[in-house]
């Protein structure tokens, strides 16, 4: 398992078309912005439990942990911490 999480992590588990990089930033909803699907979303959500060992909760699919880059790696963070810690 990995320690940390880079942003541009969450755009290697989902093959995403960005057209201009500077479009996607780490406050962009990439649900919002049409980056990523419910089936891109559970991508995501496979590639972080593989990378950085750890389960992810169905109550904790939510936006508030994996709408945007930085949100995904806080809670990459906050899991980390609870496993760790």
């Amino acid at each position: 398992a990995r320690a940390l999480v880079v942003p541009q992590d969450v755009l290697v588990a989902v093959p995403v078309e960005v057209s201009d990089p500077a479009d996607l930033t780490d406050d962009t909803s990439l649900i919002d912005s049409g980056y990523v699907d419910s089936t891109g979303m559970l991508s995501v959500i496979l590639f972080l439990e593989d990378e950085y060992g750890f389960h992810i909760e169905d109550q904790e699919t939510t936006p508030e942990n994996l709408e945007t880059i930085s949100r995904i790696a806080a809670f990459v963070a906050m899991k980390q911490s609870l496993t760790t810690g």
